[in-house]
């Protein structure tokens, strides 16, 4: 794996929260903080898959804005028929 060295700040009582749990972990402070950035930049990119898939639906469903979603969720929800 390559590797660049990057700089960046934050504040103390983050550094100390994430120097904790390293200890915890037996990890170090770089592998801690490569890891959480992996496990956001998925859930990220997870959840824009998700949007994506729900705007999909949305255009072959024919809603074109939230009042439209509204709708539906109150005709479901009041025991009419949805589209």
């Amino acid at each position: 794996m390559q590797t660049r060295t990057l700089n960046i700040a934050l504040p103390k009582d983050l550094v100390k929260k994430v120097d904790l749990v390293a200890r915890k972990e037996y990890r170090n402070r770089s592998e801690l903080i490569r890891e959480a950035l992996r496990v956001y930049l998925e859930d990220k990119n997870e959840w824009e898959e998700i949007f994506r898939l729900g705007e999909k639906a949305m255009k072959k469903m024919g809603i074109k804005s939230e009042e439209d979603i509204d709708k539906i969720v109150y005709e479901y929800r009041h025991g009419r028929k949805p589209r």
